[in-house]
């Protein structure tokens, strides 16, 4: 997340913010002057108001960028349509979903997406299913055909492709630490057990 901050105007001010930030449970990913950038994390944890007081008792402030708020809200909506295609086994049209829920023209929103995070929206979409497809093979029993065919893909196949394309592994990989995770917690089980 980009945070636009206003008054920071030396060396002084980043060294300020870089001790800051860290109080709050806000990890940095990258600060210079009038721009901090947080490492992702879960959105609820990020209160505006925290930060704001936090700037304002340190000489700063935040420039709101209407852009951001979209962006947020962008994003938000895409992890609302992954939820929706989990739960519903529907597929979602995610031009659609954010068109009607933004109420701006997709072209837009993903013209303002890509100028804003360096990535297009197509490719964030993709990140976050594949996120959700390594949750689901790790945490559950589910098989790719289940995955795929829940997340909306055209074939178990293609899912397999992107997972490997964008995380460098197998199916069988994330399954294998599944098994590992079990495993650890059968001979927990087993090691505790009273005699």
């Amino acid at each position: 997340m980009k945070l636009l901050i206003k008054g920071m105007v030396c060396n002084r001010c980043i060294f300020v913010l870089t001790q800051e930030f860290p109080k709050l449970g806000l990890e940095l990913s990258e600060i210079r002057l009038g721009e901090v950038i947080l490492k992702e994390t879960d959105k609820t944890a990020i209160d505006e108001k925290v930060i704001r007081d936090m700037l304002k008792k340190n000489g700063f402030d935040l420039f709101y960028s209407r852009n951001q708020k979209t962006i947020d809200q962008i994003k938000e909506t895409v992890e609302k349509g992954i939820q929706q295609q989990l739960f519903t086994g529907n597929p979602v049209k995610f031009s659609t979903l954010l068109s009607d829920e933004l109420h701006k023209d997709y072209d837009s929103l993903s013209s303002l997406f890509s100028s804003s995070e360096g990535s297009t929206l197509e490719k964030f979409i993709i990140s976050r299913k594949i996120e959700k497809v390594k949750e689901l093979l790790v945490y559950t029993n589910q098989s790719m055909s289940e995955i795929a065919y829940a997340l909306g893909y055209s074939s178990p196949a293609h899912l397999s492709n992107q997972l490997k394309k964008y995380t460098g592994f197998t199916s069988s990989y994330y399954k294998q630490i599944r098994l590992d995770k079990m495993a650890i917690i059968e001979d927990q089980c087993t090691t505790h057990k009273p005699s």
